[in-house]
């Protein structure tokens, strides 16, 4: 169950949808009423999708698969990289880059193009090049890491994805659903809930809203871990224990 309540939600503003024009009528199952011309979300279907988003995800990270955090609208930016980064999830924060999933092999060729200028840097390499040369791969270097640094260590595609605002991240939502990989996203008024596996029906623009449905997502990530952790251990145990008999 979730570790939230109605009223945090509401302080939180998690129930203010967009104008009624703008609504997308899929989203009509999880609007409570319409007030001075702006949806309204049922907070307790959002506690509900909420807790079967977490209960989902707790499945998959206890397999020791990744999640990967996708929010590049500037009030989401920062607090999702920090709610990835606690949990040590892969994040994209800046422009989703397309072919991210789809060609994630030339991603990875981009990866290892910045680890290696960053291996120049540290290995001696810079002194025996022009200062021109190393001024064009500071700048590349650069670009390079804002674009990627969530996703350095990102050896193979992520297992699900988490997006804040499926409708500006239509193009991973589309490379993802190609892919086959689960969809956990907060949805607003103006989205298409359809187009995602798990969605959450929340305020996708106010940064307490954002905040809060992120933070509760990181924490059944945590839970997860934490059970596969506790599952390692014990089968160490039971090793160690056959061990010591057969001896």
């Amino acid at each position: 169950m979730s570790d939230l309540n109605t009223k945090e939600l509401l302080e939180a503003g998690v129930h203010f949808g967009h104008l009624t024009r703008k609504w997308n009528p899929k989203m009509a199952p999880y609007i409570l009423m319409e007030e001075n011309g702006i949806h309204l979300i049922d907070l307790n279907k959002t506690l509900a999708k909420l807790d079967e988003a977490k209960a989902a995800i707790k499945n998959i990270v206890k397999s020791g698969k990744k999640v990967l955090f996708v929010a590049t609208k500037k009030q989401a930016k920062e607090l999702v990289a920090e709610e990835a980064k606690r949990v040590n999830m892969p994040f994209v924060t800046e422009r989703w880059l397309g072919g991210m999933l789809t060609n994630f092999a030339t991603v990875r060729k981009s990866i290892k193009k910045m680890q290696n200028f960053e291996k120049m840097s540290q290995d001696g390499t810079y002194q025996n090049i022009s200062k021109r040369e190393r001024l064009m791969i500071d700048r590349e270097k650069i670009k390079l890491e804002k674009l990627l640094g969530g996703i350095a260590d990102l050896n193979r595609i992520p297992s699900a994805l988490f997006i804040v605002d499926s409708k500006r991240e239509h193009i991973a939502v589309a490379e993802a659903q190609r892919l086959n990989i689960p969809i956990f996203a907060i949805v607003d008024t103006n989205s298409d809930p359809s187009k995602v596996d798990y969605p959450i029906p929340a305020n996708d623009d106010a940064a307490k809203s954002i905040y809060l449905i992120t933070r509760e997502f990181a924490n059944a990530i945590i839970e997860g871990m934490q059970e596969r952790k506790e599952k390692m251990d014990k089968e160490d145990d039971k090793q160690e224990v056959t061990v010591e008999e057969s001896n």
